[in-house]
C-alpha cells in the first residue's frame, strides 16, 4: 500500500513536471532543448525517488529500525537518478544524431516491441534502482542480495503497464479520462511493484527474526 500511494503520486508528479518542462523548452529546439530536456527529465525523478523513499522506509521500520530515514531516502534517490539516466539516454542520443544529421526522427516500433523493450529495460532499471539500497540493507540485514532479484522482476513486470498506460492516455481525447488512466495505472504498478519486493522484504525479516531467535536461544545456559 506504501509503494503503491507513492509511485501513483511521485511518478504522477515527475510525468506532469517533464510534460510542463518539454512543453517550454519546445520552443528552444536545437542540440541546446535536447540537453535540457534530457537534464530535465532526469532531475524530474527526484520527486518519485523522495516520496518512494520515505513510504518504504515507513513501512519497513518495524522490522528495521535501525535503518535511518535519511539513508534509506539518499540511497533511492541516488538508484532513481542513475536509472533515469540509462532510460533517458537511448532517446536522448537518437534525438542528438538526427538532430545533428537533420535526418527524420526514428518511428516507435509496434507496441507488442515496445512493451517486450519496456520489460527488459524494467529488468535493468530494477537492478540500477536498488542497488544502492541494496548497500544499505546489507549493512543491517542477512541475506539481503534478495533485494536486488527482487526489484528486477518487480520492474520487469511494472514497466511494461507504465507504457501501456501512456500509450493508451494519448489516445484518448479528454486529458481527465487521461489523468484518472495514468492515476489508475500507476497505482496498479506501485501496488504491483510493491507487493513483489515486498515478499522479498518479508522473507527477510523472518529470516532474521528467527536467526535471532536461534543466536538468543544458544547464548542461554544450559
Amino acid at each position: 500500500m506504501a509503494n503503491a500511494l507513492a509511485e501513483m503520486v511521485g511518478l504522477g508528479l515527475t510525468f506532469l513536471a517533464a510534460a510542463i518542462g518539454f512543453a517550454k523548452l519546445e520552443s528552444l529546439g536545437g542540440l541546446a532543448g535536447i540537453l535540457l530536456g534530457f537534464a530535465l527529465a532526469v532531475a524530474t525523478g527526484i520527486f518519485e525517488a523522495t516520496l518512494v523513499g520515505w513510504a518504504q522506509w515507513w513501512a519497513m521500520q518495524p522490522w528495521y529500525p535501525e535503518i535511518q530515514k535519511r539513508t534509506w531516502w539518499r540511497a533511492t534517490v541516488i538508484g532513481a537518478l542513475l536509472a533515469y539516466i540509462l532510460g533517458y539516454l537511448p532517446s536522448t542520443m537518437m534525438s542528438l544524431q538526427a538532430e545533428a544529421t537533420q535526418t527524420a526522427a526514428v518511428v516507435e516500433p509496434a507496441q507488442s516491441i515496445v512493451l517486450l523493450l519496456a520489460a527488459g529495460m524494467g529488468l535493468v532499471g530494477g537492478a540500477v534502482l536498488s542497488f544502492a539500497q541494496w548497500l544499505v540493507l546489507r549493512k543491517h540485514v542477512h541475506g539481503a542480495g534478495i533485494w536486488l532479484p527482487a526489484n528486477m522482476l518487480a520492474w520487469m513486470l511494472g514497466m511494461p503497464m507504465i507504457f501501456w498506460a501512456i500509450d493508451q492516455a494519448q489516445i484518448l481525447g479528454s486529458n481527465g479520462q487521461a489523468v484518472l488512466l495514468m492515476a489508475g495505472a500507476l497505482l496498479a504498478v506501485g501496488a504491483l511493484v510493491g507487493a513483489v519486493h515486498g515478499l522479498a522484504l518479508v522473507r527477510l525479516a523472518n529470516k532474521n527474526i528467527l536467526k535471532g531467535w536461534i543466536a538468543s536461544d544458544e547464548e542461554k545456559p544450559n
